[in-house]
C-alpha cells in the first residue's frame, strides 16, 4: 500500500507499506451458522456490562492473542463510543498506567488476562476474588461470558487471518 501525504518543510512524501495480507478463509461466509450462534453469544455476553469495560476487555484480550483484526474493530468501537485515545494506547501496558482505570475496570483487566492466558491451567483465586469484590455475581458472570467470547472470535480472526483496517464502527451490528 502506498500512502501519499504533504509534509510542510520538504513538499510531499510518498510512504510504501507492507502489502496487505489476504484473509486465508472466509470463514463466516462457509460456517453461516456458526457466524451466527457467536453473534448470538456475543449479544447475550454483553448484556448488564458497561459498553466501555466491555470494550476494554475485548481490545485487552486482542491484543493478547495478537488478533489485529479483533484490536482494530473494538479499539473503533471503542473511539466511537466515547473512550478516549489514551487510556486505549496505555491498555497493552495497563498494569504500569493503573491510574488510568477504574479499580472495577483494573479487576475486569486482571481477570481477562488470567482467562485468556490460562498458562497455569487455572483463573488464580485472588484474581477471582478480586473480580468478585467489583462485580455482583450476574454481572461477574456476563464478563467473564464475555471474556470467553471475545477469545473465541479471537481464535477465527488469528486462524483465519483476517484482515484488519476496513472496519467501520457499527458494520456488524
Amino acid at each position: 500500500m502506498t500512502t501519499t501525504h504533504s509534509d510542510d518543510s520538504t513538499g510531499t512524501t510518498t510512504v510504501e507499506y507492507a502489502a496487505e495480507q489476504p484473509a486465508r478463509l472466509e470463514w463466516a461466509k462457509h460456517a453461516p451458522e456458526v457466524y451466527k450462534a457467536m453473534i448470538r453469544l456475543d449479544t447475550a455476553a454483553r448484556q448488564g456490562l458497561d459498553h466501555k469495560l466491555y470494550e476494554l476487555v475485548k481490545i485487552r484480550a486482542s491484543q493478547i492473542n495478537h488478533c489485529a483484526f479483533c484490536i482494530d474493530m473494538h479499539t473503533k468501537d471503542a473511539l466511537a463510543s466515547g473512550e478516549s485515545v489514551e487510556r486505549i494506547v496505555q491498555l497493552s501496558a495497563w498494569d504500569e498506567s493503573r491510574h488510568f482505570y477504574t479499580a472495577k475496570e483494573l479487576a475486569a483487566l486482571e481477570l481477562t488476562e488470567a482467562v485468556t492466558v490460562l498458562t497455569d491451567g487455572f483463573v488464580p483465586d485472588e484474581v477471582y476474588e478480586n473480580a468478585a469484590r467489583h462485580f455482583g455475581e450476574a454481572e461477574l458472570a456476563q464478563l467473564i461470558a464475555a471474556i470467553t467470547v471475545i477469545n473465541a472470535w479471537n481464535r477465527f480472526g488469528v486462524t483465519c487471518r483476517m484482515t484488519p483496517g476496513h472496519y467501520q464502527p457499527g458494520q456488524y451490528k
